[in-house]
């Protein structure tokens, strides 16, 4: 194809340096020291929940991917309890309110891929994906230049994301949902 090397030239992401150059201790699953941290902005955790939290994807899809995640480390949601299971279709449904508020997407790809052949990243402990989509996100980027744009910088995306939990889940407090999860 004409033109290819010269327009690969010139796109870039340079967001996934970090990525690329970062330590990977093969030893440590990133979703249970995250929250043992307690450095939830830098590590993306957007919300806690009793069983399971919202974590902001560092290397999303599309802008405010988001992954809700049990604080038990297991590899397939066969291995979940019932109360897990409900709080992570309540944190489902809270990332998709937040997503609607902050974002405004025109729908949604909400998955879990369970092993290394259905393409999980991290295959030994089970998380489902919140992908919000727009008409028109998938275009020519990925397939021509091997890049995939995203727009808004991680930091903004939390801050929004944050603020917009934060509102819907003291309204539910407020009005008489108490617990883990709104």
């Amino acid at each position: 194809m004409v033109g290819y090397d010269r327009v690969r030239e010139v796109l870039w992401a340079p967001w996934r340096i970090e990525y690329i150059l970062s330590h990977k201790d093969e030893g440590e699953c990133i979703f249970c020291k995250y929250p043992r941290e307690n450095r939830d902005r830098e590590n993306l955790i957007l919300y806690r929940g009793e069983k399971a939290f919202i974590i902001l994807n560092r290397y999303p899809y599309n802008n405010g991917h988001l992954m809700v995640v049990p604080y038990r480390h297991v590899p397939s949601p066969l291995d979940l309890s019932d109360e897990e299971i409900l709080e992570i279709g309540r944190l489902i449904n809270l990332s998709i309110r937040a997503l609607e508020e902050a974002m405004k997407p025109h729908g949604y790809n909400i998955g879990a891929n369970i092993g290394r052949a259905a393409g999980a990243g991290i295959e030994e402990h089970y998380h489902v994906h919140v992908v919000p989509r727009w008409v028109g996100d998938t275009n020519y980027m990925p397939i021509i230049a091997n890049t995939k744009v995203v727009v808004e910088a991680l930091d903004r995306t939390y801050a929004r994301l944050r603020e917009v939990i934060e509102r819907i889940v003291g309204a539910s407090v407020e009005g008489g949902r108490r617990g883990g999860s709104p």
